[in-house]
């Protein structure tokens, strides 16, 4: 592999460890969306929720006098309640969501979250083996691998937007209003960079095209 070649790879692999920390940020976090719903006594207390993959966290914010008809915003102090989501854990108390989404929709999200951190560990295991065993085919696998990591972050974010979309419109829910949060952010960047970041070392890892047609493949640069 060429210099120049070397370094377009060395950035993308660069690209797509940021891609790498975000998913792990994103999968492990509870914060890919902010749920609120409507103040009727803005001297009371309301009760905001954000949540994630995994659980869900309520806070309890007294609200001064303020004109704004929800609650929050959910940086305000107040006391934090978190807890599991009864079909990961049902020994935790999770009643909020359990009524107001289908636990189909986050245990989906869930499990696909899963499955595209096996895909990142077993791109990684194949980066590691192109360095070590200086094989640098090994690293097509592995941008394969990115990719469907990407692919699948993809999916566990409009899963879980599906899920946000249909508890507002529903006619039994006490939220109002709900915005995507910090978490949500780091699992749409994570897959832009894994997803484009896998087909452009993809690409950078093919070996070169013959430069003439009467060139064979074989008369191409050997790779190591």
């Amino acid at each position: 592999m060429s210099q120049t070649k070397t370094l377009k790879v060395r950035v993308t692999l660069f690209c797509i460890l940021v891609g790498i920390v975000l998913a792990m940020v994103a999968v492990v976090t509870d914060h890919w969306a902010v749920l609120s719903p409507q103040v009727e006594h803005h001297s009371a207390t309301c009760e905001a929720a954000h949540f994630g993959l995994w659980r869900i966290c309520t806070k309890s914010i007294i609200m001064h006098d303020s004109k704004d008809s929800s609650c929050g915003p959910i940086t305000l102090p107040g006391e934090k309640n978190c807890s599991y989501f009864r079909h990961f854990n049902p020994g935790e108390s999770s009643e909020i969501f359990e009524f107001t989404t289908q636990k189909e929709y986050s245990i989906s999200a869930a499990a696909i979250s899963i499955f595209s951190l096996v895909f990142l560990i077993m791109g990684t295991l194949f980066v590691l083996l192109s360095f070590s065993k200086k094989r640098d085919y090994l690293l097509r696998p592995a941008s394969m691998f990115y990719a469907f990591s990407g692919l699948c972050i993809f999916v566990s974010v409009e899963v879980l937007r599906q899920s946000v979309k249909r508890m507002i419109d529903s006619e039994d829910t006490v939220w109002i209003e709900y915005y995507y949060s910090w978490s949500f952010a780091c699992a749409c960047s994570a897959f832009v960079l894994l997803f484009l970041g896998g087909l452009a070392l993809l690409l950078f890892s093919l070996p070169r095209m013959p430069r003439n047609p009467w060139e064979s493949c074989m008369d191409s640069e050997p790779e190591h």
